[in-house]
């Protein structure tokens, strides 16, 4: 019963509660640019807005593959909130962005295509330190299960560092975060604003932006693995670290500058070997 009011609880909650966090960033961002910035509301008003134009599509296979998007992402989230196999719903978040990129894929707009391949790299950059936290956990409590992580006796975070710290890095990149926004940005600070949403509009676009506050709601959902733990207390815990996570992401966002794809792919593989990849290799020496 506690499963199923958990997954209800995100099918319904978490577009909302991922507009809001929208709403929170932009008027951070604002603030620390100085400027007023938008209302809270301001991504409700822009999804409406989105829902009451016309829909025009570049072709149909973009608006099924966006929305197929959205509804992997949704199963990917239910699964995390079930307490299912960690490991499957991170190669399902996978499969999820694979149906983005094809999206973007679909039509002939070069800036588009551009935006598919940038977020292809981006894949490649982030998904070996994503396994590698999978691998993390299991190692820590000895099950994949996310009901057997959240019911350990310390919160896994004290036994992978690292991770949690090469996570915050790489999710930068999940976030759409400078320095990493490559593939598409929500500012215009490079020469290619949104690329992968380039021929996106209404009720497809709408639907693109749902599907990334399902998304942000799920990775701060794996946040919340490191810390939670058999205690009711570490759960409010949790979710004051995520909320200064959130916080440290934004900032980062305004105070870096884009940066090349190569030095995306260094970097993020830089992190997962030292932060990762010692991280991994102390946990199995400690077993």
């Amino acid at each position: 019963m506690v499963k199923v009011v958990f997954v209800l609880a995100y099918l319904i909650l978490a577009p909302f509660l991922g507009a809001l966090l929208d709403g929170v960033d932009r008027i951070i961002s604002a603030r620390m640019q100085r400027r007023k910035g938008p209302s809270l509301l301001q991504p409700f008003y822009d999804l409406g807005k989105l829902f009451s134009k016309e829909m025009i599509a570049v072709n149909n296979v973009q608006f099924l593959l966006n929305l197929s998007y959205l509804v992997i992402l949704m199963i990917a989230g239910c699964m995390l909130f079930a307490g299912a196999d960690l490991l499957m719903v991170l190669f399902i978040l996978s499969t999820a962005d694979m149906f983005l990129i094809m999206a973007a894929s679909s039509d002939s707009s070069p800036y588009a295509n551009m935006g598919a391949s940038r977020e292809m790299l981006q894949m490649m950059a982030y998904e070996p330190l994503t396994l590698l936290i999978a691998v993390g956990f299991y190692l820590t409590t000895g099950s994949f299960q996310v009901s057997d992580i959240i019911r350990a006796d310390t919160s896994a975070v004290l036994w992978m560092p690292g991770l949690l710290v090469g996570f915050m890095f790489t999710a930068a990149i999940k976030f759409r975060k400078s320095p990493f926004d490559l593939s598409t940005s929500h500012h215009a600070h490079q020469e290619m604003v949104k690329g992968l949403t380039t021929e996106m509009s209404g009720t497809t676009l709408a639907i693109m932006n749902i599907a990334e506050y399902y998304e942000m709601v799920l990775l701060f959902g794996i946040f919340s693995l490191f810390f939670i733990n058999s205690t009711w207390w570490s759960w409010i815990v949790a979710i004051l670290i995520c909320g200064v996570i959130f916080f440290m992401e934004t900032l980062w966002d305004n105070i870096s500058a884009r940066v090349k794809w190569k030095t995306l792919l260094y970097s993020c593989w830089v992190v997962t070997l030292v932060a990762g990849g010692v991280n991994i290799l102390i946990l199995m020496l400690d077993k």
